[in-house]
Parts: C-alpha cells; sequence; structure tokens
C-alpha cells in the first residue's frame, strides 16, 4: 500500500504547471504538519518563481520592503551546499532581528529548515520548512523528516526544471549493480570509506563508480544523486 507521502509525490510528477505544484505544497505541508512548506526557484533566464502556504501579506511585504537582500536564509543558502538551519545562521544585526520579528508576526514560524538546489546555467532553488515551536520539538521534527525533506526538494527542483523554455528532456539511464551498492550504502549513512570497506574496493574505485552514477542521474553532487537515486526507486533503504 502507498504511503500518503508517496500519493502525493505522485500529484507532482504529473503535474503539468506551476498551480499544480502549488496544489502538492499544500498537501505535504498538512502531510508534515507544520506551519509552512515553499519552494521558490530562480531560472537560467534570471526570472523568479515559487509555491508554497506563507501568507499572501507576507510575501507582498517581503517583495515591498525588498528583504532578499538582508534576509539570512537567502544569504546563507547562496553560499551553502548543504541543508541549513536557521538556527545556525547570523541573526544578530539589528536589521535582521527586526526582519525576524516581523516575519514571526507574518506567521512565518520561529523555525526554519532550508534545502538549497543548484540546478544547469545558474539555476538556483530553495526548498524550505518552516514552523512556530521550541527548539527540542524542532530538532526532533528535522532529525526524523530530513532525509525525506531533501528528496522531496529535489523532486520539486526536477518538476520545475521541465517548466524552463528550450529545456532538453531527461534521458533515463540504468545504474550498474556496483553503482546501486555504493549509493545504496551512501543512502544508509555510510561515509565513503565504509562504502569501500564493505564493498571490498579501493576509495579511488568507488569514486569512480559514485562519479558515474552521478553523471547518470544528471545529479550536480553525491547528495543529489542519493535523492534522485531514491526518488526513481533505483536503490531501496
Amino acid at each position: 500500500m502507498k504511503t500518503r507521502r508517496e500519493t502525493i509525490l505522485e500529484q507532482l510528477e504529473c503535474a503539468q504547471t506551476p498551480d499544480a505544484m502549488q496544489a502538492v505544497i499544500e498537501a505535504l505541508r498538512d502531510h508534515f504538519r507544520v506551519d509552512h512548506l515553499v519552494y521558490h526557484w530562480v531560472d537560467s533566464a534570471g526570472d523568479q518563481y515559487g509555491c508554497g502556504t506563507y501568507s499572501d501579506d507576507w510575501r507582498d511585504r517581503y517583495i515591498e520592503q525588498n528583504y532578499v537582500r538582508l534576509d539570512p536564509v537567502i544569504i546563507g543558502c547562496y553560499s551553502r551546499f548543504h541543508p541549513v538551519d536557521w538556527k545556525r545562521l547570523d541573526w544578530s544585526g539589528k536589521a535582521v532581528r527586526a526582519f525576524q520579528a516581523e516575519a514571526i508576526e507574518y506567521g512565518v514560524g520561529n523555525q526554519g529548515y532550508s534545502i538549497p538546489i543548484r540546478g544547469p546555467n545558474g539555476q538556483f532553488a530553495l526548498f524550505t520548512a518552516s514552523h512556530n515551536c521550541d527548539d527540542q520539538a524542532w530538532t526532533v521534527f528535522i532529525e526524523k523528516n530530513r532525509r525525506d525533506l531533501l528528496l522531496i526538494a529535489h523532486e520539486f527542483n526536477r518538476k520545475a526544471l521541465e517548466f524552463e523554455p528550450d529545456r532538453a528532456p531527461e534521458v533515463a539511464r540504468q545504474l550498474s549493480p556496483r553503482e546501486i551498492d555504493a549509493m545504496t550504502l551512501l543512502a544508509m549513512g555510510y561515509n565513503r570509506a565504509q562504502v569501500a570497506d564493505s564493498l571490498s574496493i579501493s576509495e579511488h574505485t568507488l569514486r569512480v563508480y559514485i562519479e558515474s552514477a552521478r553523471a547518470k542521474l544528471g545529479a550536480m553532487n553525491t547528495t543529489h544523486a542519493v535523492a534522485r537515486a531514491l526518488s526513481r526507486g533505483l536503490i531501496v533503504v
């Protein structure tokens, strides 16, 4: 029997318009029981798009005040490749603290977790979950859901890229048995040395398998490759 998450992701796979993506992100927000989920991307031409559950009032206020220039989430994630818990960002400036207080007042939440994604030709995107709760509850939520959020973030990005003009369709390529073994162990949380030891190969040989799998999956990095392999059912953890 399919899980609720799998059913929602199938709806994302079938989405033909950004409006359909909006319906999916609202369903995922309810599934994860958080205040907000947001996906925002800038395509290779510099045009901005988004879908999410922030209020229209906050969206309009954010644009009106040009908060993108000081938002620690945007600034912090643009220079990172890995998911970022908002608590680890710099909120020390007076203007930034005022921005944070206003965001909370508009219902954004005092906790957040953002996943930066980079695509072809300069495309940049963020997938964010935010909520109002204490630190302990948020830590439990992230520990439980970080892998699912990462997978979903990349699925949203893959769908968004389909809407880019003049983009060639992606050609699916199968992974070799050794590439599947390597991706599976990485998805389970093994580091490269542990994976190489488990497969009785050198780390150099492992690197060849990982790079080959990454190229076949059209992934930007190893984490992205693991997320794509999971989402396509090529590996099972």
